[in-house]
């Protein structure tokens, strides 16, 4: 057995699809053992509709200037919607918000259907009620693989003390504090 890794042998094609040794659905298994937050990312149509869908791939990029990143799928219907809009907003889920981070994550003409929310800078939706959210203008898009990283400068976000819902293993979950070993 050993440990090195397998390089395709055209470098040049190393992010291609289907080039790749690794399993793409034992990847995901594996991913899965990452706990991640759940988050709702919205943004406003062209049209003048809201539109957002749950992520996990969410991640602070720097502190100075506050900058973050999520990601989409090449193929979601929202992406031309992400693509143009001058903001979006992450809104981070709280423990007691499952059903709304499923709401988000399947296909659905309103979404918004009995969500309460205010528009916010760019008028990407602010949903109530989230442990936070943070409201970014679109800075720039990088292509990997089979998602679009968006990179967001923070320019407001709200936080309070409630508790995360959080997603593992193709599951939700709780955080549970450390006791201090008791």
């Amino acid at each position: 057995m050993s440990d090195v890794p397998k390089h395709p042998a055209d470098p040049a094609n190393e992010f291609a699809s289907g080039n790749s040794p690794i399993d793409p659905r034992d990847f995901r298994n594996a991913l899965g053992a990452f706990a991640t937050g759940v988050t709702i990312v919205t943004a406003m149509a062209a049209d003048g509709r809201p539109y957002g869908v749950t992520c996990n791939s969410f991640a602070s990029v720097s502190l100075n200037p506050p900058l973050v990143l999520w990601s989409l799928g090449l193929f979601s219907q929202g992406l031309p919607i992400f693509q143009n809009a001058s903001h979006f907003t992450v809104n981070v889920l709280g423990a007691s918000q499952q059903a709304l981070a499923s709401q988000f994550a399947k296909s659905s003409n309103d979404k918004f259907a009995g969500v309460s929310w205010t528009p916010g800078l760019g008028n990407a939706p602010v949903i109530a009620d989230c442990v936070a959210n943070f409201q970014c203008r679109a800075v720039n898009r990088y292509y990997g693989g089979d998602h679009v990283i968006f990179l967001g400068a923070v320019e407001a976000y709200s936080y309070n003390r409630q508790e995360p819902l959080l997603f593992a293993r193709g599951s939700f979950g709780r955080f549970l504090a450390d006791e201090g070993g008791k």
